[in-house]
């Protein structure tokens, strides 16, 4: 079984209830090929670099799965026709790290804003 992490950007204007249903129905496509899903996480709506198909923003959805090659094939086909998405990529890793979220807000970061007002 391989490890990877596979994030998906779905564009700005698409609504919690769609972003719910695209986690749903890729995390399906990964079971029914014999995949795992082991976290997913919504990082929620996030600037991007630089403008994509007119998006100034995109909700990110990453998902860390076990799997064969083939789910990995199997998903990014799928994701390739699916007009609500902007981009995605898939990184192969040696091990998950299961305990760090990297887009939570902490506690010191309320404390700046509300020191700002």
């Amino acid at each position: 079984m391989n490890l990877y992490e596979h994030t998906i950007i779905a564009r700005q204007d698409t609504s919690p209830s769609e972003i719910k249903q695209l986690t749903e129905k890729y995390s399906k496509i990964v079971e029914k090929n014999e995949g795992e899903i082991v976290k997913t996480e919504n990082w929620g709506l996030i600037n991007l670099s630089y403008l994509i198909k007119k998006n100034k923003k995109g909700s990110f959805i990453h998902f860390k799965i076990k799997g064969k090659g083939n789910v990995i094939e199997e998903l990014e086909k799928n994701e390739a026709i699916d007009k609500k998405l902007l981009r995605y990529l898939t990184v192969k890793v040696k091990k998950f790290d299961l305990d760090t979220n990297y887009f939570t807000k902490r506690e010191d970061d309320d404390k700046k804003e509300s020191y700002k007002n």
